[in-house]
C-alpha cells in the first residue's frame, strides 16, 4: 500500500485534540485563498506594458475643462495652492 502525503496529513489531523481542529481549518482556508490569489495573478500574467501604454494614451487625450470655483471653500483652497506657487 502506497501512503500519500494526503494520507499522512489526514492521519496527523485525526490524532490532534479537538481544540486544535479549528486552527487547522483556518490554516487550510488561508492556504486555499493564497493559492487561489496566486492562480488568478498567474492567469492574468504576461506583459502589461502595452495595456498601460494604451491607457496612458487614452487619458492623455482627454480634454480637461476647468471649472470656476463654486463655493467659498473651493475659492480659498485654490488661493492657498496659488500662494504656494502651484499653477492651477
Amino acid at each position: 500500500m502506497v501512503v500519500t502525503l494526503r494520507d499522512i496529513a489526514i492521519s496527523k489531523i485525526q490524532h490532534l485534540p479537538e481544540s486544535l481542529i479549528q486552527q487547522i481549518i483556518d490554516f487550510i482556508d488561508v492556504i486555499t485563498r493564497h493559492h487561489h490569489r496566486k492562480t488568478v495573478i498567474d492567469a492574468l500574467g504576461g506583459d502589461r506594458s502595452q495595456d498601460w501604454a494604451q491607457w496612458f494614451r487614452a487619458t492623455d487625450d482627454l480634454e480637461i475643462t476647468p471649472t470656476a470655483p463654486t463655493s467659498e471653500y473651493q475659492q480659498r483652497l485654490l488661493s492657498k495652492y496659488r500662494q504656494q506657487g502651484l499653477d492651477l
